[in-house]
């Protein structure tokens, strides 16, 4: 760890234990609890797939290049061997966690069944839906005579299985089953005595068929294990001046399942000649992630467990926004007015409702928008779908490089323009992030344009649990830049200048991070002349070198400084050499906090805004991000009054500090709050006053 920055890969795995704390906290709902172990195990699935495999193919290139290893502050196979250290700590935390729950869940009368503990109803129950719905996906391979390992399926659970004859130990056999959760689901009740839940894992009703399914071997003792396979999730395009860009994603996609294998996860109970077969077949090595594990894998399924419980979790409803409960049109109501939304606490209706509007509306002229990750089955798409059926000239770009999305978007992408909506794909090296929209409509023969520039994506599922802001707005300023930014995207061959005549918005990557830089300085000369500064940043990672140093600069000028992080935090502060001590919290809780908030100065005078990127170096260099200043009064001030909420939470914030410890914020001389749920209190307060 270089003393004045915390290693981003080991800050991850910091944030990750966050959401660890929240599975052990009691609490915390039963079900919630479940919930966040599936997070944490998602969570590390993809931190292998990409953080750790971005490491590996840095130390293939090291040990290639041995100069490489000059320019590099770190060495990667040093962060290797630490994240190995503390992947296993964390995984014995886990399982620690998961002991405790399933104990719980025994008081509460539900019960994990396996297939050794059935009763006769519940094993005539797992033969019969086994035959009815799970044979026909299952396809057992015979694999100690294949010279190669088929292709395993990263996101998915298999059954190593071994068979052989209670008369000897000898001429056993070896067998892969992909447990096909995809199509039946992980979770199947069992039928249950009154007042119990019975529950059995789909592997489970795989291993109690076994003799079934393997009948033409005779064999009569089965055992079988669990493992899963991580794999580099790095797309490769290649660079073929013939082959479009879609046609490059496809074949990257493709060849993504030939990556190489970066972690390798089993029940530590395993039989060890199966176990050192898989590992010699997989190329694995002692310097590979192989992590022994309990009986089950593939946790990130739980955050879908079976609501079974007796007392529910209290859903708060979404708050319709004052200024949408007139008998008004919702367009009348932004062009009047600017509104910022706050995701989960308003209802994403808002969002669903302008462009169906506008789709309907016959004074629209068009519909331009950005797109990230969208809901499977998106609200969004069909609003888009309908405003080019209804005659609207409709724009959508489509980042095809969002990462884990890039399937479905390519098919999105297909449907879209089915339908005559215009699909631009971005621009090459250059992933688009900027959530932005703007709408055109004629009225009396002038052109009226409104829209919103947003910090989350435009989807309707991850908005009832993402904590994010938008704001709707018909500023001219702002919707010149946001036609600026489109026809760039439709143009960037020939208008590269284009981004840089932005004026009103700051965007990524020609003038966000230098505005940054100034606002900073700004502070600086502020707190040099003996008055009050400060600066107020909420994101969800921070690790960008150069915006630190201007931090810890600002800090030891005298700003008074407060971050809110939810995940990488690299910043180390000496408060030594600081007037005022740094405060820098994460909030864990119910809801993911997504949102970025950069304010800087104090009350009326404060400049605030709202911004899609992060403080990173592949957000400010290699993106395109685009923040908006708030200028209406009563928004800047709720935006600085929610912000002071969750500088005041004791409950779910945690201290960030170089330690990395996770330390709860505890201030025992005031009551407990939780800001997520004053947050709601305070937004719903805005609306009963508006009454």
């Amino acid at each position: 760890m270089h003393k004045h920055f915390i290693s981003r890969d080991i800050s991850w795995l910091s944030f990750n234990a966050r959401v660890l704390q929240e599975a052990a906290d009691e609490t915390v709902p039963l079900k919630q609890r479940i919930r966040f172990l599936g997070i944490f195990s998602n969570n590390t699935d993809e931190f292998f797939r990409v953080r750790v495999a971005t490491l590996k193919r840095m130390i293939e290139y090291t040990q290639i290049n041995k100069s490489l290893n000059m320019h590099l502050e770190e060495s990667p196979q040093k962060i290797v061997d630490e994240i190995q250290v503390i992947v296993l700590q964390q995984q014995s935390e886990f399982n620690r966690i998961w002991k405790g729950i399933l104990a719980e869940l025994k008081r509460n009368k539900i019960f994990l069944k396996n297939e050794a503990n059935l009763n006769k109803e519940q094993a005539v129950f797992v033969k019969k839906f086994f035959d009815e719905k799970v044979r026909g996906h299952v396809i057992p391979l015979m694999i100690e005579g294949l010279t190669q390992m088929p292709y395993l399926r990263e996101k998915s659970i298999f059954l190593g299985v071994t068979m052989r004859k209670q008369t000897t130990a000898y001429h056993q056999k070896y067998a892969l089953i992909e447990v096909p959760v995809k199509y039946v689901g992980r979770f199947v009740q069992l039928p249950s005595k009154t007042g119990e839940k019975n529950i059995i894992l789909l592997e489970d009703i795989i291993r109690f068929n076994l003799p079934h399914i393997f009948t033409y071997f005779d064999y009569d003792v089965f055992e079988s294990w669990i493992f899963k396979v991580t794999k580099d999730a790095e797309i490769d395009l290649d660079s073929d001046i013939n082959t479009s860009f879609v046609e490059k994603m496809e074949k990257g996609i493709k060849n993504r399942r030939k990556g190489k294998t970066v972690r390798f996860v089993y029940d530590k109970e395993m039989d060890a000649g199966l176990l050192q077969f898989l590992i010699r077949k997989l190329d694995l090595n002692k310097k590979s992630n192989i992590i022994p594990g309990g009986r089950i894998h593939n946790y990130r399924h739980f955050m879908d467990f079976p609501d079974v419980f007796k007392t529910r979790n209290k859903t708060q409803s979404p708050i319709y926004h004052p200024a949408f409960l007139q008998n008004k049109r919702i367009d009348e109501v932004i062009v009047q007015q600017d509104v910022m939304l706050h995701f989960p606490y308003h209802s994403f209706e808002h969002i669903i409702d302008v462009l169906r509007e506008a789709a309907m509306d016959e004074k629209v002229i068009s519909i331009k928008i950005t797109a990230y990750r969208l809901a499977q089955n998106s609200k969004i798409i069909n609003a888009l779908i309908n405003a080019a059926r209804n005659g609207k000239k409709v724009l959508v770009m489509l980042e095809l490089k969002a990462r884990f999305d890039e399937e479905a978007n390519i098919e999105w992408k297909s449907i879209l323009e089915e339908e005559g909506v215009k699909v631009v794909i971005g621009v090459p090296r250059m992933k688009v992030h900027a959530k932005i929209c703007v709408i055109q409509k004629k009225e009396k023969n002038k052109i009226v344009q409104y829209g919103f520039v947003s910090t989350g994506n435009l989807n309707e599922k991850t908005a009832k649990v993402y904590s994010d802001n938008c704001l709707l707005t018909a500023n001219p300023k702002v919707m010149a830049d946001i036609n600026k930014i489109f026809h760039y995207l439709e143009n960037w061959k020939t208008k590269e200048s284009l981004l840089k005549q932005c004026k009103t918005l700051l965007i990524c990557p020609t003038n966000m991070r230098q505005k940054i830089y100034a606002l900073i300085d700004k502070e600086i000369k502020t707190a040099k002349n003996k008055k009050a500064a400060s600066i107020i940043i909420k994101c969800n990672s921070l690790s960008d070198k150069i915006l630190i140093e201007k931090l810890r600069d600002a800090a030891e000028a005298g700003v008074e400084i407060k971050l809110i992080i939810r995940g990488i935090y690299c910043a180390t502060f000496s408060n030594k050499k600081t007037k005022i001590p740094v405060k820098a919290i994460s909030i864990v809780d119910e809801y993911l906090e997504h949102g970025r908030i950069m304010v800087f100065g104090e009350g009326k005078k404060a400049k605030v805004f709202i911004s899609s990127g992060d403080w990173m170096v592949r957000n400010l260099d290699h993106r395109i991000e685009a923040a908006v200043e708030i200028i209406n009064s009563a928004i800047k001030k709720e935006i600085q009054d929610i912000l002071q909420i969750q500088l005041n939470d004791n409950v779910k914030a945690r201290v960030l500090n170089t330690s990395l410890s996770n330390e709860y914020v505890r201030n025992q001389l005031r009551k407990k709050y939780r800001s997520q749920v004053e947050t709601y209190k305070y937004l719903l307060n805005k609306v009963v006053s508006f009454k």
